[in-house]
């Protein structure tokens, strides 16, 4: 299967290169940068040391064109156009962006009519497990148990809660069979009074390099439930991300996640 990058010379590019050079079934058919990127007319294996044969290009069009599946861990603007190419060439798509609004989303689901996306806050097989034990937690334990997101990222990460943790909430919230944005609360700030019940909460923190650690709370009187993930390399991603596109191969158009991935 030839698998494209976009966005390939960024630290979480190269390791998308690498995991598809790594995979016995899977061939690298190209990748892209922006407009200006110094990567641009160089190997696309340059800063792992190694030659593919492979030049970076700011054509997103060409390597859509010659892929097979193309992954996509960009920004919501890139994504959008992404999302179209899709739709336009016939080629699937993995998105692992985070960010996205409902509007963003649509895209995804119109280029889904036609191609396989999958689409997820988090490609790590781990992760994906923590996502099905907390639907199921939050299904069977009642809304007494009050539910705490807690999320650490490095000082980098932008947005905020992760993508990650509002994919949790989401599960939390199927389980409890209510829409997330009607319960959560992501900010806590002054006088707030008391806990509404039923609520699902999000804690974030930023600093130094933590790669992800996100924790599930349910906390009822007398006894807590944690559920626990910790991300020590931003591989597990990758590796999950190669995965999902070689999944694609032959799979029926739709919309799709790391959980259909990982029970497939």
């Amino acid at each position: 299967m030839k698998i494209g990058i976009v966005g390939c010379s960024g630290r979480m590019g190269q390791m998308l290169v690498s995991a598809v050079l790594a995979a016995p079934t899977a061939g690298l058919s190209g990748g892209t940068e922006r407009e200006g990127s110094p990567s641009l007319g160089l190997d696309v294996g340059k800063p792992l040391g190694i030659s593919t044969g492979l030049i970076v290009s700011s054509d997103p069009t060409r390597l859509f064109e010659d892929s097979d599946t193309v992954i996509d861990f960009t920004s919501p603007a890139s994504t959008r156009v992404h999302a179209e190419l899709a739709l336009k060439t016939k080629t699937a798509l993995i998105v692992g962006t985070t960010g996205l609004s409902a509007q963003d989303e649509a895209l995804l689901h119109g280029a889904a009519q036609s191609v396989p996306v999958v689409y997820a806050p988090n490609y790590s097989v781990g992760v994906t497990l923590l996502s099905m034990l907390v639907e199921r937690a939050a299904a069977a334990l009642a809304d007494d148990y009050d539910i705490e997101i807690v999320e650490m990222h490095h000082r980098h990460k932008v947005d905020a809660p992760s993508g990650t943790a509002l994919g949790l909430g989401r599960a939390a919230a199927k389980g409890r069979n209510v829409v997330l944005d009607q319960v959560w609360q992501k900010t806590r700030d002054g006088h707030m009074g008391a806990r509404p019940q039923g609520e699902i909460g999000f804690a974030t923190l930023r600093g130094g390099d933590v790669v992800g650690d996100h924790s599930v709370i349910f906390a009822g009187d007398g006894e807590r439930v944690e559920l626990t993930h910790k991300a020590s390399n931003r591989s597990v991603f990758a590796k999950g991300a190669v995965r999902a596109a070689l999944w694609t191969k032959d799979r029926a158009p739709g919309l799709y996640t790391m959980v259909d991935v990982l029970l497939a």
